[in-house]
């Protein structure tokens, strides 16, 4: 074969796939982001009036849901505590909970990021982050 035909059949095989797959991707010149927007309690306590719930570094966290009491999980570190109960439910901060006592250890786990436990009284509690995304 003539390295005149190899060129050819090079392109036709290899360069023009490539520029059809290029030219055909909805570039638009930068990065795409996924962003996710937390759930304020206002939002939880509507879809659930009963729930128990605390905020932490911008995030609600709630308990009692089924698939999460499931996971076998191990207390962390303790990475905060409950510094204010709110009883009318809005305007909540980092640090607050409208159940749990004030005093109440926050704790990460091992196994995941999404879900925080509280240990009160001898029972561990587990609460998941509550995000849209």
């Amino acid at each position: 074969m003539s390295g005149l035909k190899f060129i050819k059949l090079f392109n036709g095989l290899v360069v023009l796939p490539l520029l059809l797959i290029t030219g055909c991707n909805n570039f638009q010149g930068g990065t795409t982001t996924v962003s996710r927007d937390n759930v304020d309690a206002e939002e939880v306590l509507k879809l659930d009036s009963d729930a128990d719930i605390f905020q932490y570094d911008g995030v609600i966290y709630k308990t009692n849901i089924d698939w999460v009491e499931e996971l076998s999980l191990t207390k962390d570190v303790q990475i905060g505590e409950i510094q204010t109960k709110n009883d009318t439910n809005t305007d909540f901060k980092d640090e607050m909970s409208n159940k749990l006592p004030v005093g109440t250890k926050i704790f990460s786990t091992r196994e995941r990021e999404d879900i925080l436990i509280v240990e009160i009284e001898g029972e561990i509690k587990k609460y998941l982050a509550i995000v849209e995304g």
